[in-house]
C-alpha cells in the first residue's frame, strides 16, 4: 500500500544559477539584504554557519518588528518564515555537504529518486529533529514498546488522554471483533485496542505519511494482519459496521488568523457534523462510539462551543452513556510559554450509543 502513496516532504530545489554564499567571514548585513531582495543564500563550510545566520536574521527581524502587538508578532513570523526558507543547504549523495552536519536518514528514505539537491535550512532542521525521534523512539506509558514516529506524523507528547482510554479499555466488556480508528496518526490508539484483545482494527488518515509510516512499522508482523489501513478521510473505504468507533480529533477550532492549519491540531467547522453523520451509519446497533477530547478550546477562549455537547443536544443521532474526565498534569516550571490555564485543563472520554 505504501508504495502507491506519495509521502508529504519538503520540496527539493534544483538550481543551475549561481547563489549568494555565506560562511563565517561573510558580511551579515549584506546577506540579510540579499534575503530581503528575494535572493537565495547557500550556507557553505560548516553547518553551524547556517545556525549563526538564522540567529542573526531572527535578531534583525525582532528589531524591525518589536512584537508589541499581535499584528507585529504575525508580521515577524511571516517575515522570518519567508526569509529563513531562502537560506539553503546543499545535499550531495543524500548527505549534507557542509562540515559537522547531522546525519539525517530521511534524505535517502524520502528522496530515493534524487541524491543531489538543495533544501531550505529550516526544513533541514525539521527533518533532523524528526529523524532523532524516529531513530531513538518515544516511550508511551500505555504501550510496552517505544513508538518510532514517521516524518510528518503527529505524535503526542502528553499522555493523559491515552491513560484515560487505557483505563476505559480495561473495563470494556463489549464485543471485540472489530474497531475503527479515525485519524490513526502514529497508531497508538489502535495498538492499545489490539493490546486489549480486539481482533481487527481499521485505521484511516488523511496524512499519507501516517499510512506509509505504519505500513513500514508493521512490516509482515502479526500486527499487519490485525490493523488494516486506508489513506482517506473519516471512514475511508471501510463500509462495514463495527462494535467500536474511536476518534481522537483535533481539540482546537480552526482560527481565521492562522495561515497554515495543521489538521492534527485544529478542526474545521464541518469535521464533527460530517463525522457524526458517518459514524451513525458505521456503528452496530449495540456498538460504542468513543471520542477523546479536551476542554482546551473553552479555557483558552478559542471557542465557547463544545462540539460533542452540541451533537448530543442538537444532532438527534446519539445519546450519552458516560463522560469520563481527567485533570491534565501541570506544565513544567521550566517552560517559557504562558500556560497558566493548564491547571484548568481536563481531557475527556465520551462514550456515545445509538
Amino acid at each position: 500500500m505504501s508504495t502507491a502513496i506519495k509521502t508529504s516532504k519538503p520540496e527539493p530545489i534544483l538550481l543551475n544559477t549561481p547563489l549568494e554564499l555565506f560562511n563565517r567571514g561573510t558580511d551579515i548585513t549584506r546577506t540579510i539584504k540579499a534575503l530581503e531582495s528575494g535572493r537565495p543564500v547557500l550556507v557553505t563550510a560548516f553547518y553551524s554557519n547556517g545556525l549563526v545566520l538564522l540567529k542573526e536574521l531572527k535578531q534583525y527581524l525582532q528589531k524591525k518588528f518589536p512584537n508589541d502587538s499581535f499584528q507585529e508578532q504575525r508580521k515577524f513570523r511571516a517575515a522570518y518564515q519567508k526569509l529563513s526558507n531562502l537560506i539553503l543547504i546543499e545535499i550531495v549523495a543524500h548527505k549534507l555537504s557542509v562540515k559537522k552536519a547531522p546525519s539525517i536518514g530521511w534524505l535517502e528514505k524520502l528522496y530515493p529518486e534524487i541524491s543531489d539537491f538543495l533544501l531550505p535550512l529550516p526544513q533541514v532542521q525539521g527533518l533532523n529533529s524528526a529523524w532523532q525521534w524516529f531513530e531513538n523512539g518515544i516511550s508511551v506509558p500505555v504501550l510496552r514498546n517505544k513508538m518510532h514516529p514517521y516524518y510528518g506524523v503527529y505524535f503526542p507528547t502528553r499522555f493523559d488522554h491515552l491513560i484515560l482510554f487505557d483505563q476505559w479499555l480495561k473495563r470494556y466488556e463489549g464485543a471485540k471483533k472489530s474497531a475503527i480508528d479515525i485519524g490513526i496518526g502514529s497508531g497508538i490508539l489502535s495498538l492499545q485496542m489490539i493490546k486489549y484483545g480486539f481482533q481487527t482494527v481499521f485505521g484511516t488518515d488523511t496524512n499519507p505519511n501516517a499510512i506509509v509510516g505504519l505500513t513500514e512499522f508493521m512490516g509482515d508482523t502479526k500486527l499487519s494482519r490485525k490493523i488494516a489501513l486506508d489513506h482517506g478521510s473519516l471512514f475511508g473505504k471501510f463500509d462495514k459496521q463495527t462494535e467500536l468507533i474511536v476518534f481522537n480529533p483535533p481539540w482546537l477550532p480552526q482560527a481565521h488568523n492562522l495561515d497554515r492549519i495543521d489538521e492534527a491540531i485544529y478542526y474545521n467547522k464541518n469535521l464533527f457534523s460530517d463525522f457524526f453523520a458517518e459514524a451513525k451509519k458505521h456503528l452496530l446497533p449495540e456498538g460504542k462510539l468513543v471520542v477523546l477530547f479536551s476542554n482546551l478550546g473553552q479555557i483558552t477562549n478559542a471557542t465557547k462551543e463544545h462540539p460533542i455537547e452540541m451533537e448530543l443536544a442538537n444532532g438527534g443521532r446519539f445519546q450519552l452513556e458516560k463522560c469520563y474526565k481527567k485533570s491534565v498534569k501541570v506544565a513544567s516550571d521550566k517552560t517559557k510559554r504562558e500556560q497558566h490555564w493548564r491547571t484548568l485543563e481536563e481531557v475527556e472520554l465520551w462514550v456515545l450509543t445509538h
